[in-house]
Formats: structure tokens, sequence, C-alpha cells
């Protein structure tokens, strides 16, 4: 029997229509949509399957990609009995990792990540905050050049480690915006400012850990199932105690989503990644031995059960 992980992806994932495959085809994405639109007092289906500019705003992007994620995950279970050794998510998607691993409800999950995305979006108010993408340019240098950059007053910190060559910086915008070309000029392949109106995983947003404690000591429960890798170190963790510590520091510390993959892809065959589209699936292809498998419909689900079952 194959060995697999769980993985989910984080905000940017996002599009108009997500989910519409597993609601026009399952009567658990129908359930579950109903229930997260009665618990959050808002439409899911409208948010999910309509044009807005609603799904572009945090605090509603990050519940519509993790009800998504965590639909897509029920169904399999639906379908199978395949454990995971562990599970993991890329930012916001480590939440989503903590539901699949049974230690929070999906309902309280998906209030949870509704108020961190209000208090993320209060923290960067006023402060012109964004993020950049660095292609081609190594781990280390980027860090040095951020280090310099700060030294000398600009607000810039390395947030995502997603692939080899790929990391991306957040902090204030107009700081970013005026590196392009030092980084250019220090071999990055491109610069790309985000169109992002916050600045995830960096002291930005010190702000809103004391905020969403309260919420994670209230969601988190004592009910591992499986472990979960963490974004700040990129080991397992499996108790509410540690939930509770890293998922507050991971608002400010950088995702080492590249560092957990590589340090724990040994211990399985497959990465299935669940929720829309295939983000992770794409920065899996640099580094990652393990082949990543995508379950983002109902055609995909049945070609994820056909892999695992030969």
């Amino acid at each position: 029997m194959s060995k697999v992980a769980f993985i989910f992806a984080g905000q940017g994932s996002q599009s108009i229509g997500m989910g519409k495959d597993f609601y026009e085809n399952s009567d658990i994405a129908k359930d579950m949509i109903e229930k997260a639109s009665n618990r959050l007092g808002f439409d899911f289906k409208e948010l999910m399957f309509e044009e807005n500019d609603n799904l572009s705003q945090t605090k509603y992007t990050q519940p519509a990609i993790l009800l998504v994620s965590i639909i897509a995950n029920e169904i399999f279970k639906s379908k199978c009995d395949i454990k995971p050794e562990f599970t993991l998510g890329h930012s916001l998607g480590e939440f989503s990792a903590l539901v699949a691993s049974g230690a929070i409800d999906y309902l309280d999950a998906l209030e949870l990540v509704h108020k961190r995305g209000e208090f993320m979006s209060d923290a960067c108010d006023g402060v012109g905050a964004g993020m950049m993408a660095i292609l081609a340019l190594k781990d280390e240098q980027v860090e040095k050049l951020c280090e310099e950059q700060r030294a000398l007053g600009k607000k810039v910190w390395a947030a995502n480690y997603n692939s080899d060559g790929q990391v991306v910086l957040a902090g204030s915008k107009s700081d970013l915006e005026s590196l392009v070309d030092t980084f250019k000029e220090s071999g990055a392949k491109r610069a790309i400012v985000l169109p992002m109106s916050v600045a995830s995983h960096c002291p930005i947003l010190e702000p809103a850990v004391e905020k969403l404690l309260p919420y994670l000591e209230s969601s988190i429960k004592d009910n591992f199932e499986t472990p979960v890798i963490s974004n700040v170190t990129g080991k397992a963790y499996s108790t509410k105690a540690e939930a509770i510590d890293l998922l507050a520091q991971q608002l400010t510390k950088p995702v080492l989503y590249k560092q957990s993959i590589q340090g724990n892809m040994d211990q399985v065959d497959y990465l299935i990644e669940f929720g829309n589209g295939a983000v992770l699936k794409g920065l899996n292809k640099k580094g990652v031995s393990a082949k990543t498998i995508c379950v983002n419909s109902m055609d995909s689900l049945n070609s994820v059960l056909e892999v695992l079952n030969d």
C-alpha cells in the first residue's frame, strides 16, 4: 500500500468557480457549503461561484480556500480508508491540515480563518503593505539583501520559501517596489510585486497575534489523528499547546514550505494536494522526489484513487 501525505494550498489558489464541480456532483459538498454559509452568515455559493470582489478580500478568501480543500478531502475519505502519514499546508493551508488531522472541526476552522483574515487586514491597514516574488536567487542571497535593506530602513522580509529559486518577500509595498532593480541586478530572473494588500508572515502582522490567540485556544482540540508539519519549524507537532504556539508564530515568521516538504518527503510515496487548482504541485516540481497528485474535481478524485489502488 502506498504511503501518502495530505497537503493543502493557501492564498493565491482561489478562483471564481472553485468547488463548483464538487457542489454539483456531491451531496457531501452541498451539505458542507450550506452549513458553512449558515455558520458564517454569508453565501459561499455566491462567494465562490459568481463574479464578485469579495473573493479577493483575505477575510473571505481564507474561508473559501479552506472550505474547498476540506470538501475535497472529505469526499476522498468517503471513497477510501487511506490514512496519511502526516498533513501539511502552505500558510493558510496549515489550518486545512489541522482539520484533516482531526484537531479542529471544519466549521470552527472556517470561523477561525475568517477572523484571521480580518486581523491580518487590520494590522496592514494604513501601512501600505505588499508582497513580492523573487525568482532564481538562492535563499542566502535573498536573506542577505533583505538584511542589508533593513539596515537602511527598508521594511522587507523573506516570507515564503516556496521552492528552490522561489522566495516571496513581505513588507512595505513602496519599499518592495523600490528594490525590484536591486534584486534583478543581483541576479534574480524576476522580481514581481504581487497584487496583495497584506504582508503575510512578517513583523507587520504582530498586532494580529494577540487577537488570534483566543480563537486558537477555543477552536483547536487535543485530538490529533495524524501529525501536522509546522510552517514555522518544518517539523511535526501533535498537541493543542504546540498548535497554538506555532500558529501564532506563523503570522510573523516565514513559511518554510520547501524545507517542510523536502525534510519529510522520504516518509511517503505520494503527496495528495486537496483543493482548488494545483499550486503546490507546481511548487513541488523542484527538489521533491515524492509525486504530487491532486484532488481538485470529481474526475481528478477518480484518477487519484486509480493511482493509489494500482
